[in-house]
């Protein structure tokens, strides 16, 4: 089959498949720096062996329990013997926006709003959405304010809000099935030619914080216990 690379990632290529569709080949380089695992860092910090593998598998599991709740994502099939993942083609909003969805207030949204609230506090499913953009600390941006700067419609909006909740309370279901918490997860969306949102990228246990009995658990010992 004749593939043509088209974007060199820090953790996946993305290669052209002559169906329109595209190819992502997982990598086990990680993110992070001197070495040490950092999912929140935009920078490759080391090299994991088996992480690009246990990331597609947990892809693969919970993209097709969201495409079985009719929900839309781009995935397609994927294959664990060469780490890749077929997907559909899929425009980002701006030049990338991450969507996080919260149930505890932990890290970042603590540390902004710690006057008015505890750390740990229960949260209802809040959404916020960021700019991917180091250089300005991936600045936080308001449903206004995407519409004012053209990034997206109010209903594509909407689309992704209600997606979010949805996909999450999946995901919490998953982690409390096995023990644990789910305090907040990160996704990213893209759209069709017809403007229809749809869940892109991955979804990687160094995209959530996942607590178990009140400690943290980093994201390979995540993937572990969760396919243990």
């Amino acid at each position: 089959m004749e593939m043509k690379l088209v974007y060199t990632g820090k953790t996946k290529n993305v290669y052209a498949l002559p169906n329109g569709n595209y190819l992502l080949k997982f990598k086990d380089d990680c993110t992070g720096k001197d070495g040490v695992f950092d999912p929140g860092m935009n920078e490759v910090g080391l090299t994991i062996e088996g992480v690009g593998d246990v990331n597609l598998r947990m892809s693969i599991y919970f993209f097709e329990k969201i495409n079985a709740a009719g929900i839309r994502t781009h995935f397609v099939s994927a294959d664990l013997k060469d780490t890749t993942m077929e997907v559909l083609p899929a425009k980002v909003f701006g030049k990338g926006l991450e969507v996080i969805c919260r149930y505890k207030a932990v890290g970042s949204f603590y540390r902004r709003y710690s006057d008015y609230i505890e750390e740990g506090a229960d949260l209802p499913a809040y959404v916020e959405m960021t700019f991917k953009n180091d250089a300005k600390g991936d600045p936080l941006v308001t449903k206004d304010g995407l519409m004012v700067l053209g990034v997206m419609t109010d209903e594509q909006y909407e689309d992704i809000k209600t997606m979010t909740q949805q996909i999450t309370r999946i995901v919490a279901d998953e982690m409390k099935a096995r023990g644990m918490d789910l305090y907040d997860i990160k996704f990213e969306y893209g759209y069709d030619a017809d403007g229809k949102v749809m869940l892109i990228d991955e979804i990687a246990s160094g995209n959530m914080r996942v607590y178990k009995d009140g400690e943290y658990i980093d994201p390979m010992t995540l993937s572990g216990l969760f396919f243990a």
